[in-house]
């Protein structure tokens, strides 16, 4: 190992990497962290050079032999005590992730209530990794099928979930005895930095878990290295199919989960009351920054679409926005000021194309605030599919409402979009929800439910550019993902009977 010894992080305030057991800190260009309800730089994060990154892969690498034969019960021992330390310490994680993503409590405490069910799930993992036995596949022959790991595999996570998206990957894929190197976002890091020396408290070995801060040095790095032997990634769809296509070219096995844009249908017989309710918290919650937010509301006929536009205008006027960590608050500020310009520019887009912006959040002031990233509510009623605020991934507090005349067409705007993420569809009427889900071209569905999120013993994935590879995120898929199925058929002399060669295919003869 070459990584420089630590310094007080503390004290020079820098956010830097875990590697080898150890936190470090290289002065290669650190980048600002700030409160995004205050506008204020709070601390600032190492960004890895290459040699950090490799660093950080020889420590996995030389950790991985003594893990992987490591009794998958021991290792499941590490994850029970790492749940009770995540348990321990909710409310520390819960901070970092308000004071540095911007999300309100209730939120930040959802989002780490649903990472530690993968850690759960994790726990499972003997069982989880019991093989297929086969006896007497043939004369004195027996088969079994095992689930080994891969080595030295690696995760990139986004600024939106940083630590509940770390937590669909390493846990199971160190359950099942690989080393994991992660890298979060630059934007929000202090959690999942947290996190991962929580997994060394557990008694995690040394190297087994490593975390390097960076951009994308640090993900090419971790592309081009041939001692990783598989990515997971969560983020853009533009990045993901990058990580996709770079990362299987050099060899590796690739998790690449896009971006999204979330229809929800609302039939006329809905029940339109709680069709508006579950429509606020899952188009604005998290301040739309969620790759499972429903951005577009596909309303079949006038009637409901007048409807539903009239219930959420009075709503919103009664969201509360301002600083996350006010628990009466229901949506905080988004995460920088540079992506706070994106969204706004794209409402600016809306309202150039010639839909109506029945609700506008552009001009709102958070008192005490003013230098947050706080943009209010936007709605627009009118918009058509060939518009950018319709084709679009905003990724912010923005709900757009098409107009249609029928399922079949609602449909058929959802099965022509290039994500398939999530969906859902509102309707008292069991045909009309039994061939939506049945025939809808989207990955996960929902019926009345608006974030069809599975649970932790389901996995997560959507459909078309929304994800490339092959295996969905967590769950029974994530086990496939980071092992690799080896079997073994064998045979033992019985009394010392000696066969003749045999040239034709074996049978069972």
């Amino acid at each position: 190992m070459n990584a420089r010894p630590a310094r007080n992080l503390d004290s020079a305030n820098i956010v830097g990497h875990f590697i080898d057991g150890n936190e470090i800190a290289d002065d290669n260009r650190p980048q600002p962290i700030t409160n995004p309800a205050t506008g204020e730089v709070t601390r600032h994060v190492a960004m890895a050079t290459q040699e950090t990154v490799s660093n950080a892969i020889a420590a996995a690498e030389a950790a991985f032999p003594a893990w992987r034969n490591t009794p998958p019960a021991k290792r499941a021992k590490v994850m029970f005590r790492f749940k009770a330390l995540l348990e321990k310490h909710a409310d520390e994680i819960v901070a970092l992730l308000t004071n540095e993503h911007g999300k309100v409590i209730d939120d930040a405490m959802g989002e780490f209530i649903r990472g530690v069910e993968i850690v759960d799930y994790a726990c499972g993992i003997p069982e989880l990794l019991k093989g297929e036995y086969s006896k007497n596949v043939g004369p004195g022959i027996d088969s079994w099928s095992e689930f080994q790991p891969l080595g030295v595999v690696a995760g990139i996570t986004p600024f939106n979930f940083p630590a509940m998206v770390p937590m669909w990957m390493f846990p199971v894929a160190i359950a099942c005895g690989n080393t994991f190197i992660l890298k979060p976002s630059e934007k929000d890091p202090s959690a999942p930095l947290f996190v991962a020396k929580l997994m060394k408290e557990a008694g995690l070995p040394d190297g087994v878990m490593n975390v390097v801060n960076g951009d994308k040095e640090a993900v090419d790095a971790l592309l081009g290295d041939v001692r990783v032997q598989a990515i997971s990634f969560v983020g853009s769809t533009r990045i993901a199919e990058y990580i996709y296509t770079t990362g299987t070219k050099n060899g590796k096995r690739i998790q690449a989960l896009g971006g999204a844009k979330n229809h929800a249908i609302v039939m006329p017989d809905a029940d339109i009351d709680n069709a508006v309710n579950a429509l606020m918290g899952a188009a604005y919650g998290s301040c739309g920054e969620r790759c499972m937010a429903i951005s577009v509301t596909v309303c079949v006929g006038d009637d409901t679409a007048d409807t539903v536009v009239g219930k959420l205008q009075d709503r919103l006027r009664d969201l509360k926005v301002g600083n996350g960590n006010d628990a009466s608050n229901d949506m905080g500020p988004l995460i920088t000021k540079a992506h706070f310009d994106k969204v706004k520019d794209y409402v600016d887009i809306g309202v150039a194309e010639g839909a109506d912006l029945v609700v506008d959040g552009r001009d709102l002031s958070v008192e005490g605030h003013e230098n947050g990233f706080f943009l209010g509510p936007c709605l627009f009623d009118n918009v058509m599919p060939g518009m950018r605020i319709y084709k679009e991934e905003i990724f912010g507090p923005v709900l757009c409402v098409v107009r249609v005349d029928s399922q079949e067409r609602a449909m058929q705007l959802i099965d022509d979009h290039e994500y398939g993420n999530g969906t859902c569809i509102f309707t008292r009427d069991g045909e009309a929800a039994r061939y939506f889900a049945d025939n809808i071209k989207v990955g996960m569905v929902g019926i009345n439910v608006p974030l069809p999120v599975p649970v932790a013993y389901h996995s997560f994935g959507g459909w078309k550019r929304s994800l490339f590879g092959d295996l969905y995120a967590y769950g029974p898929d994530s086990v496939r993902f980071y092992t690799r199925r080896k079997t073994i058929t064998q045979r033992w002399s019985s009394g010392g009977v000696r066969e003749q060669a045999q040239f034709s295919f074996p049978s069972n003869r």
